[in-house]
């Protein structure tokens, strides 16, 4: 009795640790059809975002100091064209340990701090997979912003920036905790054209899918 009692507990700790882990991946999305020729000499310009427990976490640009870090599901992140996946490795951090570790990044990367050369989304992305796994993500995928000031030139004019205009307001979700969602295109966003240094987060067609995460409170 006493082994079979000692063997349960076995198995449960172990269905916890199951539960707890967790892949971290990156997906990266091409931001134009050009990409399809650069990409095989190396360049391209390209948005990602970090995939842990389920959700793909990203960077975005709006006009608010408030958190630019939202949450999509995995590979579909809405106005971008989805190119691959990275598995970066595993790591053991419960959904909760993560949902903290997350706001509390989110404070860090406000929307009005977005920057195409020096604070990008594949800056934010690698900066997590830095946190979470001690590991960048691979060079090529922001290789375009290190080339600094050439970026803006090369951004296609369809490539500039849509920001959100309103703020929007948080709303609860299925765990428990807040996030904040953007509006259609119509209600809330307009093209910028003179402002080429922050980078497109428009869902397309309607699509509101785009839930931003409410920063951790100081």
């Amino acid at each position: 009795m006493g082994t079979a009692k000692v063997s349960n507990s076995s198995s449960e700790d172990q269905n916890v640790s199951n539960y707890n882990e967790t892949d971290v991946i990156v997906n990266v999305y091409d931001l134009t059809p050009l990409n399809n020729y650069s990409y095989w000499v190396g360049f391209g310009i390209f948005h990602s975002g970090i995939e842990v427990h389920g959700k793909e976490y990203g960077f975005g640009a709006h006009d608010f100091p408030v958190s630019g870090v939202f949450e999509v599901e995995p590979k579909s992140c809405p106005g971008f064209i989805y190119r691959s996946s990275i598995l970066l490795g595993r790591i053991n951090m419960p959904y909760s340990e993560f949902r903290e570790f997350i706001e509390n990044v989110a404070s860090e990367y406000h929307g009005d701090t977005y920057h195409l050369i020096s604070k990008n989304c594949n800056h934010f992305t690698d900066d997590m997979a830095q946190r979470l796994i001690g590991r960048h993500i691979p060079g090529w995928v922001n290789r375009m912003a290190r080339l600094g000031s050439l970026c803006s030139c090369l951004l296609p004019e369809s490539l500039q920036v849509t920001k959100v205009k309103e703020l929007p307001e948080y709303h609860e979700i299925e765990d428990g905790t807040e996030s904040l969602s953007t509006a259609t295109p119509g209600d809330s966003t307009e093209i910028d054209d003179t402002d080429q240094e922050k980078h497109l987060l428009s869902p397309k067609d309607g699509n509101s899918d785009i839930a931003f995460i409410k920063e951790a409170q100081s």
